[in-house]
Order: structure tokens, then C-alpha cells, then sequence
């Protein structure tokens, strides 16, 4: 099994976050956890959704499945759009092309809750992170797990690390991608909690039915991780899925 896995984790944390699915992947599996631009130890990058893409390219082996969880999901489609050629195959976790609501699109955050994130952060940035935390566990069967998880692999909100953060939470508030769908080719597993409180299921539905070749797996009495209350169904999927 040489098809290297490249994991993208969401806003706030770090690749530390991977460390439970990491564990019970088959070893022979190369993996590549990255941290996202000013993520983790990761240097911060440009502004755009694109120049965060264009530092994470040159890490990223051709022929690797990408794995991108809630804005790293937003990164890998992003990605495969760009580099068609380069990767192979998605797994989109946690995901949605668009985090907020619009007229012609309810299944996502209020936009005014997202707001109310951002502007909280400029005044208590550890504090919103921590609400995050809860709100990614919320409903899971394995909530105090998840949060323990989570809790370990934040990224600081410190005076080095916040303005990427902020800036991280502008892209979660501004990124529309859904024209972008429809022409992306690679084989994608869409995985998603069924008690995700921060992206609803029809999110995923959407992607699943909208993706060329998407495939979608609900687990049932799972938050917005599922990867961390499920980490051996997880990986059980992602080898299967690199294997066909």
C-alpha cells in the first residue's frame, strides 16, 4: 500500500489532531499530516484560500489521497480543482463547500453566528476556540474523548499564531465552492456525523450527490469529528478506499 495519505485538519488545531485515526492505520501506509498555513508549526501564508492552497502544494506527493477535514476539506477541494492531475483521490470530512447559510443554501451555519465568532475572537481568542472545541463535540456519543482529543492538538492562540487564525475564520466565513463541484473528476468519500451541530448532514448529502463520483458515510452518533470518535472505522474506510 504506497498511495501516500495527505491529512489536512480544520481550523484551530494542528496535524497533531490526526494522532488516534494515525494509530490505527495500517503502518505501511505513508502519511503526510500538514499543518495548514500559520497552523501548528506551519509559517503563515497569504490571505486567500488559493495562496493557503499554493503553500500546502509543493508538500503534497502526486498521486496522493487527500484527506480534508471541515476547512482542510475546503483546502482539498480546492486542491483537487487546481491540480486534477496531481491527486488522486479525496476524502472530504466534516465538509461543505460553503460554511454559511445564503438564500440558496440553509444547510450551513447562520452567518451571523460565524460572525459573532469572528468578532469575539479579535476580543477573546482563546475563549472562541474553546467554544469551537465544544460545538465539534456536541451530540457525539464520545463527546469527552473528542474534547480531550481536540484540547490537545490546538494550535495557540497566541500573538504569533492569531492573525492566521483570524484570518483562517475569514475564509470559513467567505468561501463559496460549490461551482466548483460539479467538474471535480477524483474519486471522493464523503464522511460525515450524523450529529454534526456545525455542518448538517444535507451539507454532505449535497456534495455526495453534486461530486461526479462521491460516495457518502454517515456515522451515526457522531459530532463534526467523526475521525476521532470513530478512528478504526475511519481508517477501515480510508484503506479500503485507497485499495479499490
Amino acid at each position: 500500500m504506497s498511495t501516500p495519505l495527505v491529512l489536512l485538519h480544520g481550523w484551530g488545531l494542528s496535524s497533531a489532531v490526526w494522532a488516534p485515526l494515525r494509530a490505527r492505520l495500517d503502518p505501511a501506509l505513508p502519511v503526510v499530516p500538514l499543518d495548514l498555513p500559520g497552523h501548528g508549526s506551519a509559517a503563515p501564508a497569504g490571505d486567500s484560500l488559493a495562496d493557503w492552497a499554493d503553500a500546502l502544494r509543493p508538500h503534497i506527493p502526486d498521486g496522493a489521497t487527500v484527506v480534508g477535514w471541515s476547512l482542510g476539506a475546503q483546502l482539498a477541494l480546492h486542491l483537487a480543482a487546481r491540480a486534477p492531475d496531481a491527486i488522486a483521490r479525496l476524502v472530504l470530512i466534516g465538509a461543505s463547500p460553503r460554511f454559511v447559510q445564503a438564500d440558496d443554501w440553509p444547510c450551513a451555519m447562520p452567518a451571523d453566528t460565524l460572525g459573532e465568532f469572528r468578532r469575539q475572537f479579535d476580543l477573546d481568542p482563546a475563549a472562541v476556540q474553546k467554544r469551537f472545541v465544544a460545538l465539534q463535540a456536541l451530540g457525539d456519543s464520545a463527546r469527552r474523548d473528542v474534547v480531550a482529543a481536540l484540547g490537545t492538538a490546538l494550535t495557540p492562540a497566541d500573538a504569533a499564531h492569531q492573525p492566521a487564525l483570524a484570518c483562517g475564520l475569514r475564509l470559513l466565513a467567505d468561501t463559496d465552492q460549490r461551482a466548483l463541484v460539479a467538474g471535480i473528476r477524483q474519486p471522493t468519500r464523503v464522511l460525515h456525523g450524523s450529529a454534526d451541530t456545525l455542518m448538517p448532514v444535507a451539507a454532505a448529502e449535497w456534495l455526495a450527490d453534486t461530486l461526479p463520483d462521491g460516495r457518502l458515510t454517515v456515522f451515526q452518533h457522531s459530532g463534526h469529528a467523526p475521525f476521532l470518535s470513530r478512528p478504526a472505522d475511519c481508517a477501515t474506510l480510508l484503506e479500503s478506499f485507497i485499495r479499490d
